[in-house]
């Protein structure tokens, strides 16, 4: 147990990362193991409402990929992936429609309230904030993001809302369509200017050695993630995430950090500490 006076040095340490972060946009993808894992998600949100409460205006956009599946199987609709990309006809749509702007993001908003944030529910369709077009024939409804419109987002920190996002876009023909969260994430933390995107996945970052945490590297910029990439340490399933990342910077996303959202309370660590958590994606040379 910490002393009371040690935990005022605790916080008095924090005081520089506050003042740095206060005021300004911080994009939270949420998904993976830390949205399933309920002790978890209690711990995200906790990160999240203290964020708000020292004046950082958090945006929390979430997917649900494995709940998604899970209401398909109990619906006897099989799950079929292309390219890693969920292949969605219209009935595909509808269920996720149902688990993203329904049971997940309302169950988030309510979480965030319980612990004392002030927090509103959005989809990409609400004020046709994320218009999106076909991305592949063959994907069905997966869009591809044409356009974001920041103004309803904008309007609830305005207001001293949290906003909770779910990844569905829409088309001017009143089509619906599942989007990739970290590419949805991206596109909106670039249209708001985020000053950071944070990427909670289901590893520590990227490492030099797959199989070794201990080789998380820190730091990169765009530059270094091409030249890692073409040597292989950057491959499978983080080829996509480390894409995101630096579609979000050339948005205008001051930084990226790809992190454990396994780790409790892993946000607090990134942006209130000297060591931060994951890898950080930058545009510059370091």
């Amino acid at each position: 147990m910490f002393s009371n006076a040690e935990r005022a040095e605790i916080l008095t340490q924090a005081l520089p990362y506050i003042k740095r972060y206060t005021g300004k946009i911080v994009v939270v993808k949420y998904g993976g193991n830390a949205m399933i894992n309920e002790q978890l998600k209690e711990q995200v949100v906790e990160d999240i409402v203290l964020l708000w409460l020292i004046g950082v205006k958090p945006v929390l956009v979430h997917g649900g990929g494995p709940e998604i599946s899970e209401l398909m199987e109990k619906l006897g609709k099989k799950a079929e992936f292309v390219d890693g990309l969920r292949v969605s006809d219209r009935e595909t749509v509808e269920i996720a429609q149902m688990v993203l702007a329904g049971e997940i993001k309302k169950t988030l908003v309510n979480l965030l309230q319980l612990k004392g944030g002030k927090a509103m529910g959005i989809s990409g369709m609400d004020g046709r904030l994320i218009e999106a077009e076909v991305k592949d024939e063959r994907l069905g409804y997966v869009g591809k993001v044409t356009r974001i419109n920041s103004q309803p987002v904008l309007d609830l920190l305005e207001k001293g809302y949290i906003p909770v996002i779910s990844t569905l876009g829409c088309d001017e023909e009143g089509n619906t369509y599942n989007i990739n969260g970290d590419t949805a994430a991206a596109c909106i933390a670039g249209a708001l200017k985020a000053d950071r995107m944070i990427l909670m996945t289901d590893i520590a970052g990227i490492l030099r050695d797959k199989d070794d945490v201990s080789t998380l590297i820190p730091e990169i910029t765009v530059e270094e993630a091409g030249a890692l990439q073409k040597d292989g340490v950057i491959s499978g399933g983080m080829i996509p995430k480390v894409k995101c990342c630096i579609e979000a910077i050339q948005r205008g996303v001051e930084n990226v950090v790809i992190m454990d959202g396994r780790v409790p309370h892993s946000i607090l660590m990134e942006l209130l500490t000297d060591e931060g958590a994951g890898t950080m994606v930058t545009g510059g040379k370091k």
